[in-house]
This record gives C-alpha cells, sequence and structure tokens, in this order.
C-alpha cells in the first residue's frame, strides 16, 4: 500500500504543531529522519507499505524516476493544498488512504534498495533519495518458534478427537454428575433467572468491580468477624487473573523477594509468577516414596528460604496432589511463616468443594489472619460454583488499617486497568445473587456439598475397583486425599499405556480428575490401571 506525500502541505506557524505530531506518526521506530535528504525523498518499506513523506519543502526533486503515485482524489488534494485545517483529519491522512500493493511488489523494492555488501537496510531508489527498508510482514515473523501446546487443554483437545466408543477422559479439572455430563447447579439456574426478571443492565463495571459482590466474596472467604476495612480486595478474572494481579502487585511493591510454589503446584503458577516478574523458587511439598505430605522437607525449605520471601500456598484441595495439611499441621507451617516474616500468598481455588463445608475449607487462610501474617488471597468461583466460564474472582490484600488499603486499592487498580480495564458482570452478579438470598445461599451450601460427597464416594469406589480386579498395592492413598484431583502415583510409562492402550485420557505425572469417573466408567478404568501398574511401584524413590 501507498500513502501520499504531504509535500504541499502549508508551512506556518499554525501548522507546525501538526506537521511535528504527522512526523512521529509517519517515521517508523529506530529507523532516521523522514525529512528529505541530499535532495531526494525518503522512503521507508516495512509490510508492504510505501511511505514519502516531506516535511520542508513544497516541492521535492528526486534523482531518477520516483515510485509511482496514484492519483488523488478530492479529499486528498483538499488536505495537501491545505485547505483543510481540521486535525483529526490532517492526522488521518497520515494513515490513510492507503493502496494495496502485492508481496512481489515490495520484494521487488527490496532488492532495489540492497546495497553492494547484501545490507537491505539502505540504498537508492532511482539513483538518489535515502532509503529504509523492513520485512515484509511474512519476513518480519518468520523467526516466531511454535509455542508448545497446554498440557491439559492439549489432553482435552486429543479426547475430543478420540472416536473409542470406551475413551474417558480423567485430565480436565471440572465437574462431571454421574452421567459424566457438565452439571450448572440449580442454585445458579435460579439466580439467572432473578438476574432476568430483574433486567440485569450489561454495563461496564468499575475498575475493581462489582463492590457489592467483592463484599460478599469476602464475607464468604473469611467470615463475618473479618474487619472489610483491613482488605483491600478488587475482582478478578477468576483465580488465574487473580494470581496474575498479585503477582505484578508484589514485583512493584516487594520486590527482589523470590516467591516459592510447591512441587508440585498447578502448572500455571510458574508461568504466572515469572511473567509477572517475580523469581520463582520451589519448596518441598509431596513425598512420592509415600504418597503422602513431606512436611518435614516442606518446613526445612520455609525455613531456608531468605526472610521476607513470598511462599505460595494451595489454601485446601492441593492441585494436583489432593493432599493437604491437617489444620495443627497448618498451624505450624503458618507459625514458621511468622516467624521467618514471609508473606503467604493463598490460592483458594475450591473453597466449600473440597470437604463440602465453605467454613472448614476458609481455616488455613482465616487462621494466618487471626496470626497477623501479611496474606494475598486469589479467590474463584469457578469451581465451587461451577461458574468455570464466566471467570469470576477476586484478590485481597491484608492491611494495617484503612488509609493503607486505600492505597494498595489504588495500585491494585492501575494494574488492572492496563491489563483488561474491567471484569466481566455476569458471573458475579450470580455469585452476588445466590450469597444475598437466604434461600438460595442454603440451596447452593447443599449442592456444593452433595458435589463434594459424589467424588468422595468415587473415590472409594475407584480403590474397591482396584481391589477387585486383583490390584495388590495400596491405593489408601486416594480416598485420603480430597479435592477433585487424585495423585495415583502411576509412572509416566503407565500413563502412557493408558492413553494409548485403554483411551483413558490423563496427564503424565499420574494425575486423574475423580470427577470423571462414574458407574459406567469406573470399573473399566480400574482394570486399566491394574494391567498398566501390576508388578510395577507406585512410589518412587525419594529425592536426594
Amino acid at each position: 500500500k501507498k500513502i501520499h506525500s504531504v509535500d504541499r502541505l502549508p508551512i506556518d506557524a499554525n501548522t507546525q504543531s501538526r506537521q511535528s505530531l504527522l512526523k512521529k506518526a509517519i517515521t517508523m521506530p529506530n529507523s532516521p529522519s523522514a525529512s528529505p535528504s541530499a535532495g531526494g525523498r525518503k522512503v521507508i518499506l516495512r509490510s508492504s507499505l510505501q511511505l514519502s513523506p516531506s516535511w520542508s519543502q513544497r516541492n521535492i526533486t528526486v534523482a531518477g524516476s520516483p515510485p509511482s503515485l496514484p492519483d488523488l482524489d478530492d479529499k486528498q488534494r483538499r488536505h495537501l493544498d491545505g485547505d483543510d485545517e481540521d486535525d483529526n483529519e490532517l492526522m488521518e491522512l497520515a494513515f490513510f488512504p492507503l493502496l494495496k500493493e502485492t508481496l512481489e511488489q515490495d520484494e521487488q523494492r527490496r532488492e532495489v534498495a540492497t546495497d553492494d555488501d547484501g545490507d537491505d537496510s539502505t540504498g537508492t531508489v532511482g539513483g538518489g533519495g535515502s532509503v529504509d527498508t523492513y520485512h515484509s510482514a511474512s519476513g518480519i515473523w518468520q523467526d516466531v518458534p511454535m509455542g508448545p501446546p497446554d498440557a491439559i487443554l492439549g489432553i482435552a483437545q486429543a479426547y475430543r478427537a478420540c472416536k473409542e466408543p470406551n475413551k474417558v477422559n480423567v485430565c480436565v479439572g471440572a465437574y462431571r454428575d454421574e452421567n459424566g455430563k457438565p452439571w450448572v447447579l440449580p442454585s445458579v439456574r435460579a439466580a439467572e433467572k432473578k438476574l432476568w426478571e430483574d433486567e440485569e443492565v450489561k454495563e461496564y463495571l468499575p475498575i475493581d468491580g462489582d463492590p457489592d459482590f467483592v463484599v460478599k466474596a469476602m464475607r464468604f472467604a473469611y467470615g463475618s468477624e473479618m474487619d472489610l476495612d483491613h482488605l483491600a480486595a478488587v475482582q478478578t478474572l477468576s483465580g488465574t487473573g487473580a494470581c496474575r494481579v498479585g503477582g505484578i502487585f508484589l514485583a512493584q511493591f516487594w520486590p527482589r523477594h523470590p516467591i516459592y510454589v510447591p512441587t508440585p503446584t498447578w502448572g500455571n503458577h510458574i508461568a504466572i509468577m515469572k511473567n509477572a516478574g517475580l523469581k520463582v523458587k520451589q519448596y518441598r511439598y509431596f513425598d512420592k516414596s509415600k504418597n503422602a505430605l513431606d512436611l518435614k522437607g516442606m518446613l526445612e525449605d520455609i525455613f531456608n528460604a531468605p526472610d521476607g520471601s513470598i511462599i505460595l500456598l494451595h489454601a485446601c484441595a492441593h492441585n494436583p496432589t489432593g493432599t493437604d495439611p491437617t489444620i495443627d499441621e497448618w498451624k505450624q507451617i503458618i507459625s514458621l511463616i511468622s516467624e521467618k516474616e514471609h508473606i503467604a500468598f493463598f490460592d483458594s481455588a475450591y473453597q466449600g468443594f473440597a470437604s463440602g463445608d465453605a467454613e472448614q475449607d476458609a481455616q488455613p487462610f482465616r487462621y494466618a489472619v487471626s496470626q497477623h501474617v501479611p496474606i494475598l488471597l486469589a479467590q474463584s468461583f469457578a469451581k465451587n460454583f461451577g461458574l468455570y466460564g464466566e471467570r469470576v474472582g477476586t484478590l485481597s490484600v491484608v492491611c494495617g488499617d484503612a488509609t493503607q488499603k486505600d492505597k494498595i486499592l489504588s495500585e491494585l487498580k492501575l494494574i488492572i486497568r492496563s491489563m483488561y480495564s474491567n471484569p466481566p458482570r455476569h458471573g458475579s452478579s450470580i455469585v452476588k445473587t445466590i450469597l444475598s438470598d437466604d434461600s438460595l445461599k442454603n440451596q447452593y451450601y447443599a449442592e456444593c456439598a452433595s458435589m463434594s460427597k459424589r467424588i468422595q464416594s468415587m473415590r472409594v469406589r475407584l480403590v474397591k475397583a482396584l481391589k477387585n480386579v486383583g490390584s495388590k498395592h495400596d491405593w489408601s492413598h486416594v480416598t485420603a486425599q480430597i479435592g477433585m484431583f487424585a495423585f495415583t502415583g502411576l509412572s509416566e510409562d503407565m500413563c502412557g499405556r493408558l492413553t494409548d492402550e485403554f483411551f483413558i485420557f490423563l496427564t503424565v505425572n499420574g494425575r486423574i480428575s475423580i470427577a470423571g469417573l462414574n458407574e459406567s466408567n469406573v470399573d473399566y478404568v480400574a482394570r486399566a490401571i491394574h494391567t498398566v501398574s501390576e508388578g510395577k511401584s507406585i512410589t518412587q524413590e525419594a529425592a536426594t
């Protein structure tokens, strides 16, 4: 495409600022000035764009023949004749009109612009005029590598493409009912009906979200006795968005302090925190030789972390292991964090879903608050409310007082504004409606408990089925674990066989989503697991 020269634009005091702005708009980053040089016209080629602006004279003499320019229409001619003084239209001229040219023409110009040394950064057009040449779009992006597929979503895609009738998906962390179908909670349906009847609007929310929803979410997490003047809280794009906003906040206001995440952890934690600008380290969490919590290793690593480090903790239903500390073990962990003056960053994705009791699942971070440990809390409503696609969550920072709250809130809003401006409305309205209505709230608590109960029953059912098919392994860790996932102890090779031979789709670390099991497939899964694990260990040597 081509953009015409503006060499007839009037030069006077009233147009100097506009010319300067126009010059900045057209001049390419890191390129030489686009003003005429040596009596010639500067030509900038980029992505099939030819720009031939002139700024300081009306008549340009170009040695040789310049690239041909199409005839001007009336609007263009008005601009070039200086008849139109409107700034907006002047700026429009900087980018429009453009005429399409082919990549072949672009390549021809690039060949012309290449000097004898093979350097295509400068050259001549028609024997005169300095030239800057940029690659076409295909050339600019030719070195962009193919990114690796997301481990979990890629497996889900493979499952959908599989044509086998006995295929089973125990990979994706989303609840399924006893028929293997997604389940929208009846309380959610009732809340949506109420929103429809109340003619819910679709206006933008504030940067920090729906304030009434945020208050309800804080009460759900911290309890009715929490002083909200000590909480800087914002609505976020589910728990992922909360972790990212929290990570950026920490990178800005608690810099040079690493964040420690458990080994293993949710796969996205490391990428989120690295991309937020934090240095990510790890602490021991799970003992594969026992398929149990490695409390000793965890406490040692937290103790050895530099004072003031950030310790990321799964509030409940640890992903991927399903292994949580007991409340007494939590007290040891929190006490050590306090002693070391660390910051505790809780990720709460399963409150209520883990045990079936939202109050019980909140004990770890509520205890941390009672011990005056500085904490951040990332809160998600995807799993416990079944609002996976609505992206509902919050981030909260426990503060010293109301003044500190206002300052922190102002900084969180600045982070959000430049990231996604404001959160979506519908999902948070559903949660707010449920938690604001005693009848709906009680209904919700019962439904959430039923999801937890079904998952726990399937844990028992799987272990029983494994025993029935002749497995000699101790699978008690599967029933001892909690939440959506079971960390089976199966090796990567075993997981590969389950997928390749039995079309059971799971992650290669042996994690299975118990929510994907039901009466119609649990015996099939048990037989397959027994086949690939028979005579082999389901524990691994402890790391040294």
